[in-house]
């Protein structure tokens, strides 16, 4: 592993801290955000640093202070505001207890901390406090869980770091971390007062030094000498060595046939772990699936070992919350029958549900705090033949499984090389799993309306599209956005995922041509494992009179409104059918169905037979619980400074007609409206969202969305 420390940027950081007082944490920041470059280090709110300084309070007097990652903040783009600053003096005092529950001891470091608003502070804060060293380093390495991980451990570790062994570093048990492991991480010290490093069973490493470059030197060097070894003595390990421009999985060679194998059983799967919830709206808590299907994955799946191997447990207790102790095996899966794939599933399940709760009732005794039971579905689910599936509440939860299951899977393999795996007990493991500090990491348990969801939006680089688009990701919401390939799609794109990051994707779609619809359903069930609500929104206008029509101008127009809806239909339709979980579809239609214009009909026509094809499908797909509902906007010009494709197509005609500018043409639609109000796609989007939402047991409905139109109102 490379040793990044650069003098010269270490310099660059305290001149941009230069007003701040304390340079301690300037370098406690930049160590920091070293370490969390190396994912094979720490990952996702892992690990912890700390610096012992101190602080000056309001009334001048200047105080031992210790400054120490907040919980579950990531080390990767750290900076000073994830440091959480405590009373050291305090702390020490709390060594003289004979026990201190994880309440009790948020209760003791919340009011001990400098400034309320921040973060709480790691569960290792005491482990920290009570090594007497200033700068401290706390890592979970690929390569040092898989010493610890391993039968003959001790003797493994003390081969593999030679001369830093001994008196040099310690070897420590494992100990449920938080106060009992502070205690022990203590009375070692105190036992070899000339060590320099700890290594922590099943746990992970920690380093120190008076300097932040002498215990991130330190944690480098020991890794380095970790992997080396391991590299010797197995040829065949292939332990991540990444940079910062590497990913986590190696380079992913997905064959055609992988891929279709996996787009055709993914909704399955999907609906198979999803729970019907229980609040009467018949509707599911479903989760985001995040496929591995490279060659990675898929040795690992097709090994010898890969069976025994996976249902070992896991190889530390700190990312338990994220993937559940064990993954959900389907053995000798039958890829050429669904029906039976889907009976293969049900069992496994089936199986897996009754595990967990029965191991969740052998130790519910010993659950102190008020907490919340986890459900009953497995994060992690590996099929023969495929690869690895990891799920999640959303995009974010089910990355953080993969990158834990990549790690998992490159430190048993590496043990399998070398020795045979020694994972933790039972009851260490449920210790871990339920208590309040990790759960804290989860944040609040209520969820994003959307959270659990994937909707697919049709003609979103609009105007009404790209509103629509926006309010189901400020939502929770996953979005696949489609329409034509071209600017428009991509800028808005752009836009959004510089906003919501991975929880968008672009798929260029063309709603008239058949197999392009299929090929973009396929890629988005690809991305996020299934597809929950389908936004009918294409749709293109002409102005032209009956008389003047031309025959082909009008098949465009009936290409697009009346066969993109019917093709984006059928579609989800089949989808829904065999994903099973229900859906939401709703169709964007217009006033002009219930109120056409002259030198509209073109436009008026079609439209009116798009809504009809979404009232006959509320008939035909309400056995699926399939709802669909019609929302009917008029005169939405456009949605920040994105234009209006409609209006920039009907625009001209109206305002020659009537003899008024851009402005005044929105003035005057506005006018005309019972309310006086300026139709936006906020208000289309708040529209979709009322039937998404599920608020009220409604299918084949229309929300007027015009400010009032007595001529345009439904009947």
């Amino acid at each position: 592993m490379k040793n990044r420390w650069s003098q010269k940027n270490v310099d660059d950081l305290l001149q941009i801290y230069k007003g701040q007082d304390n340079p301690d944490l300037a370098l406690r920041t930049y160590s920091t955000q070293l370490l969390g470059l190396e994912k094979t280090l720490v990952m996702h709110g892992g690990g912890n640093t700390s610096v012992k300084t101190t602080y000056k309070n309001i009334l001048g007097e200047t105080i031992p202070a210790l400054y120490i990652k907040a919980s579950g903040v990531n080390m990767s783009g750290f900076d000073p505001s994830g440091l959480t600053g405590l009373d050291l003096e305090y702390l020490l005092k709390l060594r003289s207890l004979e026990e201190l529950s994880d309440i009790e001891m948020v209760n003791e470091f919340r009011t001990h901390m400098f400034n309320h608003n921040a973060g709480t502070p790691s569960l290792e804060t005491l482990v920290h406090s009570f090594i007497p060293h200033k700068f401290i380093d706390h890592t979970h390495p690929d390569s040092i869980l898989v010493l610890t991980s391993i039968i003959n451990a001790k003797e493994f570790i003390h081969e593999a770091l030679g001369d830093f062994s001994g008196d040099n570093i310690i070897i420590l048990d494992y100990y449920t971390p938080g106060f009992s492991l502070a205690k022990a991480v203590a009375n070692a010290i105190e036992k070899s007062p000339k060590s320099k490093a700890m290594i922590l069973m099943h746990h992970g490493l920690i380093t120190w030094g008076e300097t932040a470059k002498e215990s991130y030197s330190l944690t480098i060097n020991l890794v380095t000498k970790a992997e080396k070894f391991i590299d010797k003595k197995s040829s065949s390990l292939q332990i991540i060595k990444q940079t910062t421009k590497q990913k986590i999985i190696p380079k992913i060679k997905k064959t055609s046939s992988n891929i279709d194998r996996y787009v055709n059983i993914a909704p399955i799967l999907r609906g198979v772990i999803a729970e019907a919830t229980l609040n009467g709206s018949n509707s599911y808590n479903r989760f985001i699936l995040l496929p591995m299907l490279d060659d990675f994955a898929l040795q690992f799946v097709d090994s010898q070992f890969g069976k025994e191997m996976a249902q070992t447990p896991p190889i530390t207790t700190d990312y338990l919350i994220r993937t559940k102790a064990f993954p959900l095996w389907i053995d000798n899966p039958d890829y050429d029958d669904l029906t039976q794939l889907r009976k293969q599933f049900l069992d496994a399940l089936d199986a897996y549900k009754s595990d967990y709760k029965d191991y969740y009732k052998r130790h519910l005794h010993k659950i102190s705090d008020k907490l919340f039971k986890f459900d009953s579905m497995p994060r992690v689910i590996m099929m023969p033949g495929l690869g690895v599936i990891c799920a999640g509440k959303d995009f974010n939860e089910a990355e953080i499984a993969r990158d834990i299951t990549v790690q998992t899977i490159n430190v048993k393999t590496a043990i399998n090389d070398i020795s045979k795996y020694a994972g933790l007990d039972e009851d260490s493991l449920f210790k871990m799993e339920y208590r309040s500090y990790q759960h804290s990491k989860l944040g609040s348990d209520s969820e994003m309306p959307l959270m659990r969801q994937v909707a697919i939006v049709t003609g979103c680089a609009g105007a009404i599209g790209s509103g629509i688009c926006r309010e189901l990701l400020n939502n929770g919401c996953h979005v696949a956005l489609t329409d034509l390939a071209g600017n428009n799609l991509n800028s808005l794109y752009k836009e959004l995922f510089a906003e919501f990051g991975n929880k968008v994707i672009s798929v260029p779609m063309d709603v008239t041509d058949v197999l392009s619809v299929s090929q973009a359903f396929k890629k988005i069930i690809h991305a996020f494992g299934g597809i929950d609500i389908l936004i009918v929104n294409a749709g293109i206008a002409m102005v032209c009179s009956i008389e003047e029509m031309e025959i082909e101008k009008f098949r465009k127009l009936e290409r697009v409104n009346i066969e993109g809806a019917l093709i984006v239909l059928s579609e989800a339709a089949r989808h829904f059918r065999i994903q099973q979980t229900g859906g939401d579809i709703v169709l964007i239609s217009t006033k002009n169905v219930f109120a056409p214009g002259a030198r509209f009909g073109a436009y008026s026509s079609t439209k009116s037979a798009s809504h009809q094809l979404a009232r006959i499908a509320s008939l035909e797909f309400a056995d699926m619980d399939v709802r669909v509902n019609m929302v009917a906007p008029d005169a939405v010009f456009s949605d920040k400074g994105r234009k209006s494709g409609l209006w920039a197509e009907v625009g001209p005609d109206r305002m020659k007609a009537r003899g008024l500018d851009e402005k005044q043409l929105e003035q005057y639609y506005q006018q005309r409206n019972l309310l006086k109000a300026r139709v936006t796609a906020q208000h289309v989007a708040n529209a979709v969202l009322f039937f998404l939402k599920r608020m009220t047991p409604t299918t084949g409905a229309t929300i007027p969305v015009d400010g009032g139109l007595p001529d345009a109102t439904p009947r």
